[in-house]
């Protein structure tokens, strides 16, 4: 043991860089030290005070933020689902929209599918039960009548507020026309023309004594009614199906706030 602590203390009286005017050397600088010492305080003060400063929403968006990414990186399997039906149903609609304009395939029928259009406005269904009220003479068919009225205005203003809520375009940039402006029916979702098209069909049915021909061609007028505002691009097919949808529970309102004989009669003596 005493001859290694000799050989040790020998090497390093030896070793130049053990010498006095080179101990800087093997050392780092104090001032290097303190500055990064200092920096690092001061960075943690800053981030505490940062911390203490911030308020809670802020602490929470910052603990949200990762969760957000993460959400948009790893969709949903909903989230996919939908978005490959929106996406299945505009490229369809877009390709039954053979009378979108003059350029189109069927562009020469644009006329006669306008008209067909027109047969499910409601303007023209309003004034027509207007003229036969006024010229019905039984309690039964101005009953009938008022309550169609009814059954009209409602659906002009359900669909209207749910096309204000959803402000969905159509496949095709179709501005719309007059009669569309009167009964607010701008936008896509849902199909005003398909949802009264099915109210007016099924009221009928139920209301009127039809032959089986006429039924089956009532039927068949309120489908190829809906099926013409995708063929002319102002809807697609999800905004025609839905309105169909509107349609029947817009009936069924109707027939839980049926008006009776002496309500009609009472409106239309204010009237």
């Amino acid at each position: 043991m005493p001859a290694s602590q000799t050989r040790s203390r020998a090497r390093d009286r030896n070793n130049v860089l053990n010498r006095a005017e080179f101990l800087s050397l093997n050392q780092p600088p104090k001032g290097t030290q303190e500055s990064r010492s200092s920096g690092r305080k001061q960075s943690g003060q800053t981030a505490a005070a940062g911390t203490q400063n911030s308020s809670p929403k802020e602490r929470r968006q910052s603990q949200q933020l990762p969760e957000e990414d993460c959400m948009q990186l790893n969709p949903s399997f909903k989230g996919i689902a939908f978005n490959s039906l929106l996406a299945i149903d505009i490229c369809m609609s877009k390709r039954l929209g053979v009378c979108a304009n003059r350029a189109s395939s069927w562009g020469g029928a644009r006329s006669m599918i306008n008209l067909l259009g027109i047969t499910g406005h409601g303007i023209p269904w309003i004034a027509g039960t207007l003229i036969c009220l006024v010229k019905s003479s039984t309690l039964a068919g101005q009953e009938v009548l008022m309550n169609l009225l009814l059954a009209l205005l409602l659906d002009i203003m359900i669909v209207a507020g749910l096309q204000k809520l959803a402000k969905r375009k159509g496949p095709y940039d179709i501005s719309p026309g007059l009669l569309d402006y009167l009964t607010m029916d701008t936008y896509a979702f849902p199909a005003g023309h398909a949802s009264r098209a099915a109210m007016l069909s099924k009221f009928l049915l139920n209301h009127l004594v039809l032959a089986i021909p006429l039924r089956i061609l009532l039927v068949l007028w309120a489908f190829c009614v809906g099926f013409s505002r995708v063929m002319i691009g102002r809807h697609h097919i999800t905004d025609v199906l839905s309105g169909f949808v509107f349609g029947y529970l817009q009936f069924r309102l109707v027939e839980l706030i049926w008006m009776s004989s002496n309500t009609c009669q009472m409106l239309i003596s204010i009237w």
